[in-house]
């Protein structure tokens, strides 16, 4: 187990005595990660923020569920994709649209203060994603940006495996032609 390991799972443990310090500094290691995904899939920065406290809420209360089968941080970000599904379902069944499209950015900068070229065209992709269908939008952004796997994906979408899979290849056909076409 390396520190880092070691070190989280003595926060784990301080969280479930209700240690709010250990709780402040675990929300602090992931709190930015957790919100780019949460966001990522909302679309909307205000939800996502909400969803991001929902789901550190929901973490510590259900801490004693963590097996420790997985890391704590990919197990977090199962309880935010799941959240921020859920709450971008409920707000397309009720019409709504996000006001915003921005997405929050941690880039690499160059000495000279601005975005690299790799950033650039980071953005160009994701911004792009962002006009895709909502279900090629989410499909790609759980398997190419999450890292989830066909299986994960199908299961959290709901859909079979094989239905997955020609949705993430469509999805990604859409994506390149988009981005010839930009």
């Amino acid at each position: 187990m390396t520190l880092t390991n070691q070190h989280i799972e003595e926060l784990l443990q301080s969280c479930k005595t209700g240690n709010q310090s250990a709780q402040l500094e675990v929300y602090n290691r992931y709190y930015k990660a957790m919100y780019n995904t949460a966001l990522r899939i909302t679309k909307d920065t205000a939800e996502a923020e909400d969803v991001m406290q929902e789901s550190f809420l929901s973490a510590f209360t259900k801490l004693d569920s963590y097996k420790g089968d997985a890391t704590f941080g990919s197990w977090l970000k199962r309880i935010v994709v799941n959240n921020s599904l859920n709450s971008y379902q409920k707000k397309s069944k009720m019409g709504e649209v996000p006001l915003e499209d921005n997405l929050y950015w941690l880039t690499d900068e160059d000495d000279t203060g601005g975005c690299t070229t790799d950033a650039l065209e980071v953005k160009r992709v994701m911004k792009t994603m962002n006009t895709l269908k909502d279900n090629y939008r989410v499909s790609l952004t759980l398997h190419l940006i999450e890292g989830y796997d066909y299986d994960e994906v199908s299961e959290i979408m709901k859909i079979s495996y094989g239905n997955c899979r020609t949705m993430i290849s469509r999805a990604k056909d859409s994506l390149r032609k988009k981005l010839m076409e930009s």
